[in-house]
């Protein structure tokens, strides 16, 4: 009987205490999971890149007297470098941009007045100074250009009788330049594009003078660009938002 007495108010005691820690306890504080961060490609910032593709001039020769002698499209490849700075305002991009490209733009036609003779014309190389704006969708960018061009022609009368050149001549002349593009920014400060540009360089008095003739032409001049683009953005590559 006094064992059983024992061992219940041991018992009793056990649980009394057992309680009492229990409800020393403080409540096991609630935390919340972090927040999931999200990142944005930042345009912002200076890049330097290198674009190659494929250009066609538009080249249409008309004598001093009005007389028409043909045109002619001068195709080829080009390939060259650009620079330029960037700064995003919400979703909004600003840029300022440089670009020089060498090209081998050829072509000719047998001119109607002096058959078989041939004009020829050559872009050799080329420059864009212009402004853009685009849209971001985070690390896609559609965007807008427009400012000045500069292109290096060489034009030849080229004579079919005795297969030789007959004058030549080298014009470096400025005219204005549209465009629009888009870029994928694939990884942390690098992105690729693909570009369209309009080279407006209108109409040039260009004078030969051969050995056995002189004569001016007026030659106007177009040209359609197409390039695809690598980029390096410096700074850094996104901004986290919560």
């Amino acid at each position: 009987m006094k064992k059983l007495l024992v061992i219940t108010t041991a018992l009793v005691g056990i649980a009394a205490a057992t309680s009492a820690s229990a409800a020393d306890m403080a409540a096991r504080p609630y935390t919340k999971a972090p927040p999931m961060i999200a990142t944005i490609n930042d345009w912002s910032g200076f890049y330097l890149g290198i674009n190659g593709g494929y250009g066609s001039s538009r080249n249409c020769w008309t004598l001093a007297d009005g007389r028409a002698e043909g045109c002619h499209n001068a195709t080829g490849g080009t390939v060259g470098g650009q620079f330029g700075y960037r700064w995003q305002m919400n979703s909004v991009v600003f840029g300022l941009e440089a670009q020089g490209n060498w090209a081998d733009l050829t072509g000719n036609n047998i001119t109607p007045l002096f058959a078989p003779d041939r004009n020829r014309s050559k872009i050799t190389a080329f420059g864009l100074f212009t402004g853009q704006i685009g849209y971001s969708f985070d690390n896609v960018l559609l965007y807008a250009k427009g400012g000045a061009a500069v292109t290096d022609t060489k034009y030849e009368i080229f004579s079919g009788v005795i297969n030789t050149v007959l004058a030549t001549t080298t014009v470096h002349k400025w005219g204005a330049s549209v465009g629009a593009g888009v870029e994928y920014a694939f990884a942390p400060n690098w992105s690729v594009g693909f570009e369209y540009d309009h080279l407006f360089m209108g109409n040039t008095n260009v004078p030969f003078r051969g050995a056995v003739f002189a004569q001016t032409d007026n030659i106007k001049q177009d040209v359609d660009l197409f390039t695809a683009r690598l980029n390096y953005r410096f700074g850094g590559p996104v901004i986290a938002k919560y």
